[in-house]
């Protein structure tokens, strides 16, 4: 899924991109709602059918949703 500023996923609104990998893209976004920064991280599409690579993804926000430590971000953890 290719992500522009000024696009929406849900309440977020894209704002840049921050970085590239192998398990996706990573975006900043702003929560219209909560009105924060938050980052984005959108997975390439044929990774909907690798029950692997989507497990490795789950684990993943699973730990940042285990962070709790003051100088941290606040993880917020939707899979879709």
């Amino acid at each position: 899924m290719a992500l522009t500023a000024g696009m929406r996923i849900g309440p977020y609104e894209v704002t840049s991109q921050l970085g590239e990998g192998g398990m996706g893209v990573v975006f900043r976004a702003r929560d219209t709602k909560l009105k924060r920064d938050v980052a984005i991280k959108i997975l390439p599409d044929h990774f909907a059918d690798d029950a692997e690579r989507l497990a490795r993804f789950h684990r993943e926000a699973q730990v940042l949703a285990a962070l709790d430590y003051v100088s941290y971000c606040t993880p917020v953890n939707e899979v879709c």
